[in-house]
């Protein structure tokens, strides 16, 4: 039978906490009681191909704390696993909802499952509202003056600096209507085995933020040996940390940290103006690159058997931990894209299935400005010089003698492309498809 109490909705996504949380904060005010609920996306799930998924048992290593600390307030989280659409339909028929509240995702298929859920919602006269939560500003708030988005970062950045303010970072404090939780009981969490995921030890990075590291941010983070940047990423992905929170952070202790963030969220801008450009270069003219897509040579590049040193390492890295240094990042996707001509989707796909922080609207962003595709992107002759690379960020081989343990031996692969040769062919492949015909 249904719960005849009026309530409202909470649907949480890319928000795993219950403390400055814009969405949760408007529901809470709303007056009627509170079900948190969160969807196991079936949709989402059924497309990733490993079943010892270190995200998938993330989320559910925090959907079972948050669980615990709803419990504690005398309610609960109504946690499910299906196809949105049947969920809630299910949920339709199990609580007399008056409306759904949720934060704002920018990905095109977010946008797509959330118009269809709010159009099932409406046909029930139930009212669908969706916050800003994950950036500081989205959609239309920085634009140009004729309201035209911003393609390049840097006027980006200025704008979004100079509109800022206390009010944009003030904590949507939650802790005062605790009371307003819905008083039930949901004792079932669908395991990870019952969805088809396998349970595992893993360490994932803590998410403290230590000032010290921040101090200090601007003179290690190119340096993949240190422990130089905030190690975040995957909180940040995830929501189990407020943007605002790190934001003011930021502003006070390092600039350059800061500009990291705008830099996410600039790319979430783009995405949500540029959905095509999810699978289209930004730039058009560089779909048109021949690219070689040699098989061997990306398996090499996947399992870090290039014979570059820095650019194994990182994968490496990845592959063992999900993890990869922004900078080494940039050298691996320079590599793929320009010294194997293997085409940036394939490096994407690739950290989109390792990547421990995989953000649809960054990594898509970031493969796209390593390829020169993108907007604001790296120029087409700009090809990273591993071993310059290696002798700026990482001359004592610290980084890679962490992950290439047969670095210096007879065992340790040739190069399986020579710098000079790619460099010019890459550059003359790019400028033959780019060149007016």
């Amino acid at each position: 039978m249904p719960d005849t109490k009026p309530v409202v909705i909470f649907w949480h996504r890319r928000d795993l906490r219950i403390e400055d949380n814009t969405g949760l904060h408007e529901a809470l005010k709303s007056g009627y009681p509170v079900v948190p609920v969160f969807v196991f996306d079936k949709h989402i799930l059924d497309k990733l191909e490993d079943r010892a998924d270190a995200r998938v048992q993330f989320i559910h290593q925090e959907l079972r704390a948050l669980k615990s600390q709803l419990q504690y307030f005398g309610s609960d989280f109504d946690i499910r696993y299906g196809f949105p659409e049947d969920v809630w339909k299910d949920l339709l028929t199990d609580f007399n909802i008056k409306a759904v509240y949720t934060n704002r995702d920018y990905e095109p298929y977010a946008r797509s499952r959330d118009a269809s859920v709010e159009k099932l919602l409406k046909a029930s006269g139930i009212d669908f509202y969706a916050f800003k939560d994950q950036v500081i500003f989205d959609t239309d708030e920085v634009v140009k003056d004729d309201g035209s988005p911003y393609v390049v970062y840097t006027p980006f950045s200025r704008k979004w600096l100079s509109i800022l303010s206390h009010r944009d970072l003030e904590p949507k404090s939650c802790a005062p209507y605790y009371d307003q939780y819905f008083r039930f009981n949901h004792p079932d969490l669908p395991s990870l085995g019952s969805m088809g995921f396998e349970t595992f030890e893993f360490q994932y990075p803590d998410r403290k933020l230590h000032i010290e590291m921040l101090e200090k941010y601007s003179s290690l983070r190119d340096i993949p040996s240190k422990a130089g940047t905030s190690g975040l990423s995957i909180h940040l992905r995830f929501g189990t940390v407020s943007i605002r929170t790190l934001t003011r952070l930021a502003r006070k202790y390092s600039a350059s940290w800061l500009n990291e963030l705008i830099w996410r969220n600039f790319y979430q801008v783009i995405i949500w103006h540029f959905p095509e450009r999810i699978t289209n270069s930004f730039k058009p003219d560089y779909d048109l690159i021949h690219w070689r897509n040699n098989t061997a040579e990306f398996d090499a590049w996947c399992e870090g058997r290039t014979g570059y040193p820095i650019v194994d390492a990182g994968m490496r890295e990845l592959n063992s931990t999900g993890l990869m240094h922004n900078r080494v990042r940039m050298i691996a996707a320079s590599f793929l894209t320009k010294h194997l001509l293997i085409d940036w989707r394939w490096g994407e796909a690739y950290f989109a299935q390792k990547l421990l922080d995989f953000e649809l609207a960054s990594n898509n962003g970031g493969w796209q400005w390593a390829s020169g595709s993108g907007c604001d992107a790296a120029p087409y002759f700009r090809v990273f010089n591993p071993e310059l690379q290696t002798a700026k960020f990482d001359a004592d081989h610290y980084y890679i003698k962490k992950w290439v343990k047969e670095f210096g031996t007879a065992n340790y692969p040739q190069p399986i492309v020579d710098h000079k040769m790619a460099r010019e062919r890459a550059i003359a492949t790019y400028k033959q498809a780019l060149s007016p015909a």
